[in-house]
């Protein structure tokens, strides 16, 4: 397979990853706009805790993620396994 070719595959599937990170993130957003309060002004406050709980998650390594943090980061790679599988299905069929 010449290099434009994989260029091109590579560049599709950037595209559908991306749009997969999209919905990932805006689900994130209505989750965290969800638990805030909302203000007047149209800003949100988020509770202290929850605050705390993500800043902890941030500054903590993966490895040292409980199980259950584990897993919800696991429940999204799930979203992009079936891209990247039938990316390389697709290659390998080619």
């Amino acid at each position: 397979m010449s290099d434009q070719s994989v260029s091109d595959a590579l560049g599709g599937l950037v595209e559908e990853l991306a749009a997969i990170e999209h919905e990932r993130w805006a689900h994130w957003q209505r989750y965290m706009h969800g638990k805030a309060e909302k203000q007047a002004d149209g800003s949100l406050v988020l509770p202290a805790h929850l605050v705390d709980q993500w800043e902890r998650q941030i500054e903590t390594p993966y490895a040292e993620l409980s199980d259950a943090e584990k897993d919800s980061d696991r429940e999204q790679v799930q979203k992009y396994l079936p891209t990247i599988v039938r990316f390389i299905s697709d290659r390998d069929q080619n």
